[in-house]
């Protein structure tokens, strides 16, 4: 796995397509590493001629581990969070989107359509409002503004998301509580089946799993606040994408991002949950595609 410098730590990264195509960034959500967008997902944009980027974000896969800022305080943090107050973090998610763009640095890209999925989608907002020269187009997926007041997890999510694999020594426990998670973060009316799901999950557990990078990354969302004034300020062609079955970030997160950014293209698919599952990614492929492609028509024609 190729490597390279960005912001002062070591990144991870893979590309696939034509060096030639329109550059598309993907970045990852919350714990997950780059091996988290489907193939066919990945297989759709490449078809349509472009050139994709995935990489790990900082304290998940095989880019640096943020090993010197410690166990998080999840708990004090929810707490703090739960009140309004301000949570203290080793990084933030305005770090994270300066890792982005140093990503594209290194590559010797200078633009690139950046799609991002949940916290992946939170670091794309910031880097389109605060690098709008390095962004063609934005996607946010299963994302939100992080306005305060919009609706939280269910209590289900909430429960799957702290809760811990029964031996965390042991590789099929480990598996045996993601499994459990996706099935309930995962779209109802689209189940991504069981031997697929476990070969997805088995693949990253072996890769790489990082528990205190996952606490680190929580920690951030938390310290960074919302995105509601920089959202206003975007101007690249931006498209949200939001499952109306989303347990984790309900589709009020969605509907917020895309009011809030000028222009926004809101695209509600019924029974869709917090993942790409199989039977939807060659689609949200395609819109991310169809998107791209229309951000980067000249003006005239996208009138």
């Amino acid at each position: 796995m190729p490597t390279l410098q960005s912001n002062g730590i070591t990144i991870a990264y893979e590309t696939q397509g034509d060096a030639s195509g329109e550059p598309v960034l993907l970045i990852a959500g919350l714990g997950l590493q780059l091996i988290s967008w489907p193939e066919p997902f990945c297989r759709t944009l490449v078809e349509q001629g472009y050139r994709l980027i995935r990489f790990d974000n900082r304290d998940s896969g095989l880019s640096s581990k943020m090993d010197e800022y410690g166990k998080p305080d999840l708990a004090g943090a929810f707490f703090r969070s739960m009140f309004h107050m301000p949570v203290s973090s080793g990084y933030t998610l305005h770090d994270m989107a300066q890792d982005a763009i140093g990503v594209l640095d290194a590559l010797g890209i200078a633009r690139a359509h950046v799609v991002g999925a949940s916290m992946g989608g939170m670091i794309a907002q910031i880097m389109a409002a605060s690098h709008a020269g390095r962004v063609s187009s934005l996607t946010s997926i299963m994302s939100t503004s992080g306005r305060p007041g919009l609706p939280g997890p269910t209590m289900a999510a909430n429960q799957a998301m702290f809760s811990r694999p029964a031996n965390p020594r042991d590789l099929d426990s480990v598996v045996d509580h993601f499994v459990r998670l996706f099935k309930v973060i995962g779209s109802p009316k689209y189940p991504t089946p069981d031997e697929e799901l476990r070969r997805m999950v088995e693949a990253s557990v072996r890769r790489n799993p990082s528990w205190r990078g996952t606490a680190r990354q929580i920690m951030a969302v938390a310290g960074s606040g919302d995105r509601v004034a920089l959202l206003r300020t975007v101007e690249a062609p931006t498209l949200v994408v939001h499952g109306s079955a989303d347990p984790l970030v309900p589709i009020a997160g969605g509907r917020d991002t895309a009011f809030l950014v000028p222009g926004a293209v809101l695209h509600e698919i019924e029974g869709m949950g917090h993942d790409l599952p199989p039977g939807l990614s060659e689609q949200i492929a395609a819109l991310i595609a169809a998107h791209c492609a229309a951000a980067s028509a000249p003006a005239a024609h996208r009138a």
